[in-house]
């Protein structure tokens, strides 16, 4: 299988020790899956957002080109041939401000293009999606928010976006979200056993 990760995080993903002022639990998350992914032999495509230095910002003349099924940054092209390789496409980042961090919500405004990784029938109906082999999708978070207030209070706002109005819109329904939450006030021993359970959960897939 075919795994495309799509990675966000300053730090880059080289950030998975614990070296103080320069850690990311979304690195070590990210090292657990590419393990567990290699483990079982899966093929594994890293898209590390901050280390390719991708400008998620949307321009005029990229809307003009979006509007006739193109782009113009060469980036965004290459995400999206690798995107349309993918069996399973993984995202991994932290939650900021209750959603996804800049740099995702760009990924998914410049590389998904209407005509190349998804089409629209007709006007106002649920979209089709373009990504020829793709079967799941996964997301994993870490955020402060505690997972009730996240949950009853916020409503999901990640999966909203990125689950309900972007895959499933493209009709592609097996999505799978792992939330890691108040991991900066656990003990080393406990961040280090999700760790090991995500590797083992990605080894199992």
């Amino acid at each position: 299988m075919n795994c495309v990760i799509v990675f966000d995080h300053p730090y880059g993903a080289s950030a998975s020790e614990n070296i103080p002022q320069r850690r990311s639990y979304s690195a070590a998350l990210l090292s657990a899956v590419t393990r567990g992914l290699a483990a079982k032999g899966h093929s594994i495509d890293l898209i590390d957002l901050h280390t390719d230095g991708f400008n998620p910002v949307t321009s005029a003349s990229d809307l003009a080109l979006w509007r006739q099924k193109q782009t113009n940054d060469p980036l965004a092209a290459n995400y999206q041939q690798r995107l349309m390789a993918a069996d399973h496409i993984i995202f991994i980042f932290p939650i900021w401000w209750e959603s996804m961090p800049a740099l995702t919500k760009g990924f998914i405004d410049k590389v998904f293009v209407k005509g190349v990784l998804f089409d629209e029938p007709k006007p106002g109906r649920p979209f089709v999606s373009l990504l020829p082999r793709l079967k799941r999708v996964s997301l994993l978070t870490v955020m402060s928010t505690p997972n009730f207030v996240y949950k009853w209070i916020f409503g999901n706002p990640v999966t909203k976006i990125l689950f309900r109005g972007t895959f499933r819109k493209m009709g592609i329904n097996n999505l799978k979200w792992y939330n890691y939450t108040g991991m900066e006030n656990r003990s080393l021993e406990k961040r280090q056993q999700y760790i090991l359970q995500t590797e083992r959960l990605f080894s199992n897939l």
